[in-house]
């Protein structure tokens, strides 16, 4: 390399000696080139590779379109599947709060409930223990009563024993015939 630019330089006869492309011997100018690209276009299009790669092309788009219909079609029932799901969240909530509300309803029922059935069975029971306490004294006063009886005829049986005899009683019952 550095021999043939020390020639050219020098203006020696390797100046010619350079090696071109031809063509069948022929140095190919301009119009030789773009003649074999306008045969290789012409025989691309006679043979149909325009029209290939348009169908191609066309495969290609209607792929893209049905995925992207498919994509609607899956975007369009997450954002029903979303709703439904927001709108049973909020249900939800709803019906909770409504449950709360009955529960501490029924609370409040069931405690006041708690307090009448408190209430009666107390005042059943001060009335049972006061039917209790005058039924004993009711007994008591009946069992001292029998006692006083009791206490006062033997009382009258020692005092008549002691105080009157036949005799005694011979005028009690003539005194009670004449009285008849």
């Amino acid at each position: 390399m550095l021999l043939a630019l020390a020639a050219a330089a020098a203006g020696s006869p390797y100046d010619a000696v350079h090696a071109e492309p031809r063509l069948l011997g022929i140095a190919p100018p301009m119009a030789i080139v773009s003649a074999s690209m306008l045969v290789l276009l012409i025989i691309l299009v006679w043979k149909g590779v325009p029209a290939m790669l348009g169908r191609g092309l066309d495969g290609k788009i209607a792929e893209i379109k049905a995925q992207l219909e498919e994509a609607r079609t899956l975007r369009a029932e997450a954002e029903a599947l979303r709703h439904e799901y927001a709108e049973r969240i909020a249900n939800a909530e709803k019906e909770a709060a409504a449950m709360l509300e009955h529960a501490r309803h029924e609370a409040g029922a069931i405690v006041a409930k708690a307090e009448a059935d408190t209430a009666e069975t107390i005042a059943r029971r001060e009335k049972m223990a006061e039917d209790k306490i005058s039924a004993a004294e009711r007994a008591a006063v009946i069992g001292l009563q029998n006692q006083a009886a009791k206490a006062a005829a033997e009382a009258s049986r020692v005092v008549i024993a002691a105080n009157h005899g036949a005799d005694a009683d011979k005028g009690l019952v003539d005194q009670a015939i004449a009285g008849i």
